[in-house]
């Protein structure tokens, strides 16, 4: 199968150099050609413009990062839809809005593409091991011949792989889980805050309630680095910043009540407004800290 995959930072290159290894006939594009020189030294194919990757592939991987990327890719100027051919197939991991999602799946259609809005959860480290979870939309439908055409790709790259529902589902369960994590995230930085001001090692605290129903991956890896404090990034906190700009534009669409999101969403203002966008998300801790100190 040939696979073309576009979006090579830490994230996409680890998926599309597990990928290469998978066996897959790869094929690469990227804006700074710099960055495909480890996977054509392996064996991938370099292709100079998206819609030449889209002719030469049976399946074309994006993996970018904001909305705009993904639409200007896909619909734009020498973009992936001027190089369609009968059976193409679009898989976009890219964390994107919604209604972006929809409309590349409703211009595709109508030139008979297929669109899977597949974001993945995990990080790098999950990316580099293969174990990566992605939650995927597209055509009800099709819903059956897409997940067996798909399920080699995705069994490269993922531990599991779940079908959401029609176009953008995928992207609605990807909000919901930055939802969850990041608000996680932030009751771990209100933890260590409340255990310092009442005078207690955090230390302690954190052992305690890790072996406690509070327990979770996130409170593992973020309340850790916020232990030691190692505020480098993991995953860039402008990252999720993002995630929870398009998230809240999405409850404002629909009116949805996300009292909870919406608080998390101006800490996160406050950690950009602070420098923290490309540092890790476990500084929301420095944001308290510094409300403290004003106090």
């Amino acid at each position: 199968m040939r696979i073309g995959f576009i979006g090579l930072g830490s994230m996409g290159l680890a998926m599309a150099e597990n990928l290469l290894r998978g066996g897959f006939d790869l094929h690469v594009w990227a804006r700074r050609a710099a960055s495909t020189n480890s996977l054509v030294a392996c064996g991938a194919t370099l292709c100079d413009s998206p819609a030449a990757l889209a002719q030469d592939c049976d399946i074309v991987c994006t993996n970018v990062t904001s909305s705009e990327d993904v639409e200007t890719l896909a619909l734009g100027a020498n973009g992936l839809l001027e190089g369609r051919h009968a059976g193409l197939l679009h898989v976009d991991f890219s964390t994107i809005a919604p209604t972006v999602a929809r409309k590349i799946a409703r211009a595709y259609v109508a030139r008979g593409i297929d669109f899977v809005d597949a974001p993945v959860s995990g990080g790098v480290n999950a990316a580099r091991a293969a174990s990566l979870a992605i939650m995927w939309g597209g055509s009800e439908s099709q819903a059956e011949a897409l997940a067996t055409r798909l399920k080699p790709v995705f069994d490269c790259i993922a531990k599991t792989a779940v079908y959401v529902g029609d176009s953008g589902a995928g992207q609605v369960a990807k909000a919901c889980n930055q939802m969850v994590m990041v608000a996680a995230i932030e009751a771990a930085a209100e933890a260590a805050c409340l255990a310092r001001a009442s005078g207690l090692d955090f230390a302690k605290v954190y052992q305690a309630i890790s072996a406690g129903s509070a327990a979770s991956r996130v409170l593992e890896v973020f309340g850790e680095r916020m232990l030691k404090r190692d505020f480098a990034a993991g995953v860039e906190a402008r990252l999720h910043h993002k995630d929870f700009g398009l998230l809240l534009g999405e409850a404002v669409r629909l009116g949805a009540p996300l009292p909870i999101a919406m608080s998390i969403g101006q800490q996160l203002n406050t950690l950009m407004a602070q420098g923290g966008a490309k540092g890790d998300t476990s500084a929301l801790l420095k944001v308290l800290e510094r409300v403290s100190r004003q106090n």
